[in-house]
């Protein structure tokens, strides 16, 4: 024996032999798959935004929760792949059917709800989406805004994102207006 031999792993019998059938392996898969985005759907766009320390623990969690569920006792470097490669299979699929088809698209993702309108927070849009003021603060914090006062419109996008349009100041007219004499005499030049 030399030492290189010494270097090379001892796989076990569970390194590659399956523990369960490649079938029952690829459907609990693509259960699981469904399952968490039809409740992502249901839960709302706040546990993809991830808001707070809680939100991220249940996603954090969440994998963890259904791992012996797509998983069961297989423990092998085999079924791993079967299983990951079945859940990407899924997505794509599922990515596929939903750009060709928007009405399953806009069912399934929802649509973006406006939060903030002419700088007023909508209560009623805030407690549809289980939204704080703080919440929406932390938010326009994270996006550079110092309060919501600097805000004219907020919108919670179905990925959970947040987008925020400013305030225009007196100054900003101002230099949009100077901007546009600029162009104008650009164009003069170029004609």
């Amino acid at each position: 024996m030399t030492i290189f031999d010494s270097l090379l792993p001892t796989f076990g019998a569970d390194f590659w032999n399956l523990n369960m059938p490649v079938g029952e392996k690829l459907v609990r898969s693509v259960a699981i798959y469904l399952f968490l985005v039809a409740a992502l759907r249901v839960f709302g766009k706040r546990e993809l935004a991830q808001l707070n320390p809680f939100d991220l623990v249940v996603l954090l969690t969440l994998s963890n929760t259904v791992q012996n569920a797509l998983i069961g006792n297989e423990t092998s470097l085999l079924g791993g792949v079967l299983g990951a490669t079945a859940l990407l299979g899924a997505n794509y699929v599922m990515v596929r059917v939903l750009y060709r088809h928007r009405k399953a698209a806009r069912w399934l993702a929802g649509k973006p709800v406006e939060l903030m309108r002419g700088g007023r927070v909508d209560a009623k849009a805030m407690a549809a989406e289980l939204l704080s003021r703080d919440d929406l603060t932390a938010a326009a914090h994270r996006q550079g805004f110092r309060n919501l006062h600097e805000i004219s419109e907020c919108t919670i996008e179905t990925s959970g994102l947040f987008t925020f349009q400013k305030k225009r100041t007196d100054g900003d007219e101002a230099v949009l207006a100077a901007l546009a004499r600029i162009e104008t005499l650009l164009a003069q030049q170029r004609s």
